[in-house]
């Protein structure tokens, strides 16, 4: 297991640091030769920086393993060809592609402006194609590819202030879904991480923020919060090696949480509970079997305070 990629290269971007940095790192340490993408800009995709890039491919280096570094945005076509190319150039071809690359502007909803929600997008969601395409042209005609893609608890369950990087993981899970439909047949598998690890990217959280999330129900992620300091990116790294490896041959299309020592393969959205009628629905019977039958059991997310006047909220009883 020591060089189960032995032979095989890959592509890691965002690997300067956090899970991309330890991911690069056991990839080589597995056998494969790596690519190091990494532009080096801070949490919200402002300034460049080869320095993290570097250090890795130092690192990997140092350990006696094999790695370049790329220094291209994710954000647009050309880059994400650039560093495919860079790939192939250095090491021939390419059988594994990690898309890690990310960065958060998170705001409210209301206040949430138009360059916050497209920066976000065009680097999490579009940069996932960005890669991904040209990889995938290259894996379909070598009838061999790998490629893991990185979504979040936001996007699969929802996490306030985060409308722009929830909806970008959302649709990294279905882009994972589809894609994985497409290069199947070809020999190539592609998967999904969900992790939770403590990087610069979770630290921007403050914990009495996520503590206060928690307590209102607001986001089933914010919990884990104040256990982040126990998950490390290195927790997350040896799922996505074994995803790339060829024991991992028949996974494909599947979505991963992994959180320290915990990994779960997350269900795949099917109805859980329906109601049905060979007529059209009238309102009067949705107003009354919709609470009673089809969400029983389930609650607001984020439910308004008891002193708000709620339209149709039932009336509280006086003690």
């Amino acid at each position: 297991m020591a060089h189960e990629l032995k032979g095989r290269n890959a592509v890691v971007t965002g690997a300067g640091r956090g899970i991309g940095r330890a991911v690069a790192i056991a990839l080589a340490a597995a056998g494969a030769r790596v690519v190091v993408n990494d532009p080096g800009v801070a949490v919200d995709g402002s300034g460049t920086d080869k320095a993290p890039a570097d250090e890795v491919v130092s690192a990997i280096r140092s350990q006696g393993g094999t790695a370049i570094a790329n220094y291209d945005t994710v954000a647009n076509v050309e880059g994400g060809e650039n560093m495919i190319k860079a790939c192939v150039d250095s090491f021939g071809r390419i059988d594994c592609l990690v898309n890690v690359a990310g960065i958060l502007r998170d705001r409210m909803i209301f206040n949430m402006t138009e360059e916050e929600w497209d920066d976000v997008i065009r680097v999490h969601l579009k940069g996932h194609f960005a890669c991904t395409k040209p990889a995938s042209v290259l894996m379909r005609q070598q009838r061999y590819g790998r490629i893991v893609n990185f979504s979040s608890i936001s996007g699969l369950r929802g996490n306030s202030g985060q409308a722009n990087y929830g909806a970008a993981k959302a649709g990294i899970a279905g882009f994972t879904r589809v894609v994985a439909r497409d290069l199947g047949r070809y020999g190539v598998t592609v998967n999904c991480i969900a992790p939770a690890a403590m990087t610069r990217m979770t630290a921007t959280v403050p914990q009495a923020a996520g503590q206060v999330r928690s307590q209102r129900g607001i986001s089933a992620a914010a919990a884990t919060i104040p256990r982040l300091a126990e998950m490390s990116p290195e927790h997350i790294a040896p799922m996505v090696v074994y995803l790339c490896s060829d024991d991992a041959w028949n996974i494909n299309g599947q979505i991963f949480h992994v959180a320290g020592g915990t990994i779960s393969l997350a269900a795949t959205e099917t109805p859980v509970r329906t109601i049905t009628k060979d007529s059209k629905w009238i309102l009067d019977e949705l107003a009354m079997l919709v609470p009673t039958q089809l969400m029983y059991g389930f609650v607001n997310p984020a439910p308004p305070p008891d002193d708000l006047d709620i339209p149709g909220r039932p009336a509280r009883r006086q003690e």
